[in-house]
C-alpha cells in the first residue's frame, strides 16, 4: 500500500482516528524512563498520544502526511501538542539517531530488517516496545493477508535477544466480526550484565483491558 493510499484511508475515517494503544504498553508504562520517545510507524497516533499524555516528548514518524495531521490534531485537542514532533518519512529507509531515545514503539509495522537500527535508537537503559501480528495455524482474518508481514513464531522474541527481555507473548484474541488477530508483544531494555533492575510486573495480562473493540483496519499498516 502507498503512501496515498494511508493518506486516503486516514483521511476517510476507515482507520480510527484514535487506535487504542497496546495494553502491554498501558500496563507497563509507569515503570519505563521518563523522557524522550520515538514512535514508529505512528499512523493516527496510537502510541504517540498517549505517550504525550504521560509526558514524554514524543517524535512520531510515519509516511503518510494526513496520519501526521490526525496525531497533530489530536495533540492539541488534549492540549499536549508541544510534547510531540511529527516527523514525515518511510520507516523502512529513514535514518534514525543514535542513542536518541528513553523509549521506541512500534505497532503493526514490520520492519525486522530495521530492528538493529531501532535498537541503535535507543540511549542506554532505554526501553523497547514491539507488537506485530504473527503467522497463525488457525485462521487469524486480522491484520495482513501476506505471511511476509507477519512473525513467524518466536521470530520477535529472537530479534529481542540482544536485550534485556523484560516481556514476551504470543497470544490470539476474539474481536468483532469474527476477526481472530494473532499477536506479539516484545518489551526489553538495553542493558547488559548478570545484575539489573527489574521493573514490577502489572496485573496479570489476562486481566489487562483489551483491544478487541478496535477495527481491524487499524493494525494493517502492512497491507
Amino acid at each position: 500500500m502507498t503512501d496515498t493510499d494511508w493518506d486516503e484511508r486516514f483521511a476517510s475515517g476507515e482507520y480510527p482516528r484514535a487506535p487504542a494503544p497496546s495494553p502491554v504498553l498501558r500496563a507497563y508504562e509507569p515503570s519505563l524512563p521518563d523522557g524522550r520517545a520515538l514512535d514508529v510507524a505512528a499512523g493516527t497516533g496510537r502510541n504517540a498520544v498517549f505517550l504525550a499524555d504521560r509526558g514524554y516528548d514524543v517524535d512520531a514518524l510515519d509516511a503518510s502526511a494526513e496520519g501526521l495531521r490526525i496525531v497533530r490534531e489530536r495533540a492539541a485537542e488534549r492540549g499536549i501538542g508541544d510534547r510531540i514532533e511529527t516527523v514525515q518519512g518511510d520507516a523502512s529507509t529513514y535514518g534514525f539517531p543514535t542513542e536518541a531515545y528513553d523509549l521506541v514503539t512500534m505497532s503493526y509495522f514490520h520492519t525486522l530488517d530495521r530492528f538493529a537500527d531501532l535498537v541503535e535508537s535507543l540511549a542506554p537503559g532505554g526501553y523497547l516496545f514491539v507488537e506485530g501480528h504473527l503467522r497463525s495455524a488457525e485462521p487469524s482474518p486480522s491484520g495482513p493477508s501476506d505471511d511476509r508481514y507477519r512473525f513467524a513464531a518466536n521470530e520477535l522474541l529472537r530479534a529481542g535477544l540482544g536485550l534485556s527481555v523484560r516481556y514476551y507473548d504470543e497470544t490470539t484474541a476474539e474481536r468483532p466480526g469474527d476477526r481472530r488477530r494473532a499477536t506479539a508483544r516484545l518489551l526489553a531494555r538495553k542493558s547488559t550484565g548478570g545484575r539489573q533492575s527489574y521493573p514490577e510486573r502489572p496485573d496479570a495480562p489476562d486481566r489487562w483491558p483489551s483491544d478487541e473493540s478496535e477495527p481491524a483496519a487499524a493494525s494493517d499498516r502492512n497491507a
